[in-house]
């Protein structure tokens, strides 16, 4: 059941059709409390596999730190019993150590101090839950190759379960569970880091987690705001007041090639990208890993997620349409809601307003209707679309979802039309109090100008990247472009954001239908809405002519410059047109190149692709492969996001009528 207030709202929301709806940004401030004390007032807890180099890490950071340094095998458990570690676990066995470890460990006290944990303390949880009331435990996760040759080159034989037959891998890959269940940070250690590299990152970590302040959002159309915004606000927020987007005001952290050569499926790269961008204040760790469990966990058709194809010669493709709704907005839709809800203000009503133009109808609405039934009680979703505008499997896919708190209205008009409107109730001040008083509800949004929609789009490409390396396609460095069918810039966007990430990204190449305005900005610097007419295509995904996520590449290319950004936008408002500088256009040619198919030349490349190698494209996918044969100088491999799959009966001859769509 959703709040009687709530449901009135959607009640009246679902008798429309062919209406517009529209409303503004009346938001809630939902930053998590920092209830962390100063480094020096707490412990430092360093938890980790037999082999992390916790004690020599300790030693380090105690000295760098001048703070007391604390072995929990060595000061404490050896002290207590009065005899080696080694001589306990063989007089009592596994099971008994861990028991007898645990009351030791629940005994002993101290402040300030960095105590190295044994490999088994994460085992016994009255012990963890003992430590952490005056400690922050940070996990030394440490590539398994480089503890085994630690191991092998000491004498071990005080490791809880070496004696019952099993493997240290094994012993290693069962305890790993424990370490993520109490972490409070991860210390992500690239292979062959020395102890001196660990402690260095571990300090970097303890900064960060302490300097929550410093990790802020501005807005694309502002310099700073005098309110600062956090991750949790943003999310809930959508939209900035100023009608901007919002971006990190430090951009993007880097990882060093050795950390990137860690992370092996697609959910631990999740992970690990996440955390580095998301502060642990905003979302901790364990809650991100069990989101991230849950989006892409058994919801995916295809156990890898994101599987890699070759599709010829150098060309690659990425295939994102293995989710529940086929649909390569899934990717970001498992995921964003539930960082959405965690982020909620308890005692608030939202509603969610989504634009589409085709498949990420029926992601968002897939996405928030499997929340847990307490958050669906408090949030709603309200998707519209074009009903002239989206595949008849969209419609049907969006207008099943009818019941509880996810609807979809169609109306007659383009997605540009539903897009502009949206952004026009975000707006409207009184609208946004009616809402707020009549139903206790809030608006916000998941189209990709919400930032949690678009963060979850880096990880792909991320993990592309590394899938070529697994196959030995690539050494780390070699450079990859990226061929993406544009529309919104979302997509574009978030492979440059992989770039700043530290992926080889050398240029990404954003493909137009005949709707082409990204590509014409591209290549005149002139972006110009005047005289032009949305035209329907065999893409519709991508058949939009006001670009959102624009204003966040140009915020990019221009070096953060707000002022230059609101310009544009309000000339854009005004006149319908406006032009950048030709320094900031060969700016952005060095990141962006661009081109645009026509409708005949899409169609003879899905046949072509199909007669030589017995693959069926969509018409999206197509679009980039006409586009990336034309401009693409084929010194480096070039990848495809091939945003939805084609059954086998849909190409039947060269005259494709409309294939379901996809893309950003």
């Amino acid at each position: 059941m959703i709040p009687a207030s709530l449901g009135q709202l959607l009640a009246k929301v679902s008798k429309l059709r062919t209406h517009l709806l529209f409303a503004p940004s009346y938001f809630t401030t939902a930053r998590l409390s920092n209830q962390n004390s100063k480094p020096h007032e707490r412990n430092i807890l360093l938890m980790g596999p037999p082999g992390a180099g916790k004690t020599c890490v300790g030693r380090i950071l105690g000295h760098r730190l001048g703070m007391p340094v604390i072995d929990i095998d060595d000061d404490v458990l050896e002290r207590t019993w009065g005899m080696s570690v080694a001589d306990k676990l063989s007089e009592i066995g596994g099971d008994g150590f861990i028991e007898e470890e645990g009351k030791a460990v629940c005994r002993f006290a101290a402040t300030g101090s960095v105590i190295s944990l044994t490999g088994s303390n994460p085992l016994h949880s009255d012990a963890m839950r003992h430590l952490k009331r005056s400690g922050l435990a940070v996990y030394l996760d440490v590539d398994t190759e480089d503890i085994m040759q630690r191991l092998s080159r000491m004498k071990v034989n005080r490791i809880v379960g070496q004696d019952a037959g099993v493997s240290m891998r094994e012993i290693l890959h069962y305890r790993k569970q424990f370490y993520e269940k109490w972490l409070d940070a991860r210390v992500l250690c690239g292979t062959g880091d020395s102890v001196e590299d660990v402690a260095d990152k571990v300090l970097r970590t303890l900064l960060r987690y302490e300097d929550s302040e410093s990790e802020v959002f501005v807005s694309t159309r502002s310099q700073m705001s005098s309110d600062p915004k956090f991750f949790s606000d943003v999310v809930i927020e959508g939209l900035a007041p100023d009608g901007g987007l919002y971006v990190p005001k430090k951009g993007f952290p880097k990882l060093e090639p050795s950390e990137w050569l860690r992370i092996s499926s697609h959910a631990t790269r999740a992970v690990a990208i996440l955390e580095n961008c998301i502060h642990p204040m905003d979302v901790s760790p364990v809650e991100l890993s069990i989101m991230v469990c849950r989006a892409y966990g058994q919801n995916f058709a295809d156990q890898s997620v994101v599987p890699l194809k070759h599709l010829t010669d150098h060309q690659y493709l990425l295939e994102l349409f293995h989710g529940p709704t086929a649909s390569f907005k899934d990717l970001a839709l498992q995921l964003m809601p539930q960082l959405f809800a965690h982020c909620l203000p308890q005692m608030c009503n939202y509603l969610i307003l989504v634009a589409t133009s085709g498949d990420i109808g029926s992601a968002v609405l897939n996405g928030f209707r499997n929340l847990k039934d307490s958050d669906r009680e408090r949030i709603a979703v309200l998707v519209v679309f074009p009903e002239n505008g989206v595949s008849e499997i969209q419609k049907l896919q969006m207008t099943g979802f009818q019941e509880g708190n996810a609807k979809s209205i169609s109306v007659l008009s383009n997605f540009d039309f539903c897009q502009r409107s949206i952004k026009r109730m975000f707006g409207d001040s009184s609208l946004i109090g009616h809402l707020a008083v009549e139903y206790a509800t809030v608006l916000s949004t998941a189209n990709s100008i919400n930032w949690a929609r678009l963060l979850p789009q880096v990880v792909y490409h991320c993990s592309a990247y590394m899938d070529l390396l697994r196959n030995r396609t690539l050494t780390f460095g070699d450079p990859i472009d990226v061929c993406i069918p544009t529309g919104n810039v979302g997509n574009a966007m978030s492979a440059l954001y992989a770039k700043q990430m530290g992926i080889p990204i050398r240029k990404v190449i954003c493909a137009s239908n005949h709707n082409c305005i990204i590509s014409d900005f591209i290549a005149s610097g002139k972006y110009d809405l005047r005289n032009r007419k949305l035209q329907v295509s065999n893409s519709p995904a991508i058949d939009i002519l006001k670009s959102s996520n624009l204003e966040r590449f140009i915020h990019h290319a221009s070096g953060g410059d707000g002022s230059l950004v609101r310009d544009l936008c309000l000339n854009l408002e005004r006149e319908r047109i406006f032009k950048v500088s030709e320094t900031l256009r060969q700016k952005i040619n060095l990141e962006l190149q661009a081109g645009w198919c026509s409708e005949e030349d899409c169609l003879r490349a899905i046949q072509e692709v199909h007669t030589t190698t017995g693959f069926i494209m969509d018409t999206h996918t197509a679009v980039g492969k006409v586009v990336a044969d034309r401009i693409h100088d084929k010194t480096c491999d070039m990848l495809h996001c091939t945003p939805r799959e084609v059954c086998s009966g849909c190409l039947k001859s060269p005259s494709v009528s409309r294939y379901p769509t996809g893309s950003c």
